[in-house]
């Protein structure tokens, strides 16, 4: 039971000295939870206290059934403009079908992690690369900037998923300023970024947020043309299955499993660097899909939208102590005081404000290491990372994702076209056979010998590039070629093309009196061969476990030692 619900491997053990530290990272996380929840709502185009709202249930189920002890889940700007971007793209009218749609948006998003997750999917977000990550991640942080320069201006600025459009909507806006309003979210941004240079355990956010509603109140801001965040729904939300249809859930199916995936790679990747920092290992990636899933599920009934893991409070809550996923709870109910008690605090609110929290939130997104690094070292990543960048930045949130997964893979095919393949020869004095390129000054090269080593698979998709590259090394070694060494220890599978061009290329070889032998081939690749075609037309006596084997038999058939046979031809299916 415990693998399945991990709340009874810390809840039973949990300790009264837990507590304090739960507790302060309860408080430090909630305080910074309650004004970017409704932040982030506003740019997944929700009212505020849906933020709120996906600030409970969600953050409770995960608690019980995450991995992490540290991980703080809950609403997060990246999932915030994905939604805004998918459900921007449908013909929806009126806010109240746009909730239905971002409810019902949520829960396929969960139905899809608790489903990889059971079916221990999780391998799948392998797909998208650091480099696409980072240029989407920093693309998407660009857009999100420039969406909230409308609160920031004050003034009403078209909106668009596409950074030249928010860019130029921004700019032709610049005469209509309300200036009370962009001098105070100028300000807001100035004081969180001065009080975390100052100190980062100072609540900046929350400071700023308790500012603005102290100067809106007592200056009559409102009266100047500042907007203020207004009437927020008290109490707390009931429960209601979301409303669907086949034709909506056709028309949301990619976007979820997008944020179904972008959302599993957040938490995961974020919930690994803090066991990392701490040392730990309690993370089950499948489990994680599955504690996602069922939160975003049961978030759906509770008019919660899409969550995943939270860098920066999973950052203030390891910072501060969190022991278990008691600190998340605690988290939850300074959230359930705020829906009962503390929401006519926020009535005076400025949204320019939350649009000082969001755009100083999102800033951290933006990497300019990492793509420099790649550019030093890995040009062909580094332009996956700019071509992602651009494509998010000025065609669309999801093209981005999907184009740079599409060129990521087929860059993955055509390095497995055209893998390494190396000429070997034995170092002086040594029995180790290097790359003749690399060793150049060192290596003993035969005439009479043609020793090659793959470091690929074997299939279909570079079988003419193994044959026309051997070929040319044949050729190159003329007339006095005896023998072919085929060091297979870097090849783990054989695919049937590959093994059906192997099988005519050795009796080609055979045919001009010319032996074929391979060395090194590990288990798997053994199996092939010893359940292929293969067999028939290389002998086991030209099996060999190492090439230092195969070069004395070529010498000396009686040299090799038998235990070379027992490692060469153990397989499967036959064994000595």
């Amino acid at each position: 039971m415990r693998k399945f619900a991990p709340f009874l491997e810390w809840l039973p053990n949990y300790k009264r000295s837990f507590f304090i530290n739960d507790l302060v990272a309860g408080l430090s996380t909630g305080i910074i939870l309650v004004p970017q929840a409704m932040a982030y709502a506003l740019i997944a185009g929700l009212p505020p206290v849906y933020g709120l709202y996906a600030s409970l249930f969600p953050i409770v189920v995960y608690g019980l059934l995450g991995t992490s002890r540290k991980l703080a889940v809950g609403p997060v700007a990246m999932d915030s403009l994905l939604i805004a971007a998918g459900l921007g793209t449908l013909a929806i009218s009126g806010l109240e079908n746009y909730i239905a749609m971002a409810l019902l948006l949520t829960l396929m998003v969960g139905a899809i992690q608790l489903l990889l997750g059971i079916f221990k999917m999780g391998f799948l977000v392998n797909f998208l690369s650091k480099p696409i990550i980072s240029g989407f991640t920093s693309a998407a942080a660009l857009i999100i900037i420039f969406s909230q320069v409308k609160h920031l201006f004050g003034v009403p600025i078209p909106q668009s998923n596409q950074f030249h459009a928010l860019f130029i909507n921004a700019f032709m806006a610049l005469e209509k300023i309300n200036i009370p309003t962009f001098i105070m979210g100028s300000l807001g941004i100035v004081l969180i970024l001065l009080l975390k240079r100052w100190n980062t355990k100072i609540p900046s956010i929350l400071i700023t947020v308790a500012l603005g509603i102290l100067m809106a109140y007592f200056f009559g801001l409102e009266a100047i043309g500042v907007e203020l965040l207004g009437a927020i729904p008290k109490g707390l939300p009931f429960f209601k299955m979301p409303e669907f249809s086949w034709e909506h859930i056709k028309e949301l199916c990619a976007m979820a499993i997008t944020l179904a995936l972008i959302g599993y790679m957040e938490a995961i990747s974020i919930g690994k660097a803090m066991e990392e920092k701490n040392n730990e290992e309690t993370i089950d990636a499948n489990q994680e899909l599955i504690a996602l899933g069922t939160a975003n599920v049961v978030g759906s009934f509770f008019h919660a939208y899409a969550i995943t893991a939270s860098f920066s409070r999973s950052a203030i809550n390891n910072g501060s102590g969190a022991k278990t996923p008691m600190a998340s709870i605690i988290s939850v109910v300074l959230v359930v005081l705020t829906l009962l008690f503390f929401t006519p605090l926020f009535y005076y609110l400025p949204n320019t404000i939350l649009a000082a929290i969001i755009m100083v939130s999102v800033i951290g997104l933006i990497d300019l290491n990492y793509p420099d690094l790649l550019w030093k070292h890995n040009k062909d990543e580094f332009a996956l990372l700019m071509f992602t960048f651009f494509t998010t930045l000025f065609i669309g949130i999801k093209e981005g994702i999907l184009f740079g997964v599409l060129l990521s893979l087929l860059l993955m095919v055509y390095r497995t076209s055209k893998p390494h393949f190396a000429v070997l020869g034995k170092i002086k004095g040594t029995d180790h056979y290097r790359n003749v390129n690399r060793f150049a000054k060192d290596i003993e090269i035969r005439d009479d010998l043609l020793i090659v080593r793959f470091d690929a698979q074997l299939y279909f998709g570079n079988k003419n590039y193994f044959k026309r590259e051997l070929s040319k090394f044949m050729e190159a070694k003329g007339n006095v070629l005896k023998a072919i060494i085929l060091n297979a220890e870097a090849i783990n599978y054989i695919d049937s093309t590959a093994t059906a061009m192997l099988v005519n290329l050795v009796r080609e070889v055979q045919d001009k009196d010319i032996d074929f032998f391979i060395a090194g081939a590990i288990g798997p690749t053994r199996d092939i061969i010893f359940t292929s075609a293969l067999i028939t037309v290389i002998s086991k006596e030209h099996l060999f476990a190492s090439t230092m084997e195969a070069v004395a038999y070529f010498d000396d058939p009686e040299m090799v030692p038998a235990i070379s046979g027992k490692v060469a031809y153990q397989n499967r299916g036959i064994g000595n």
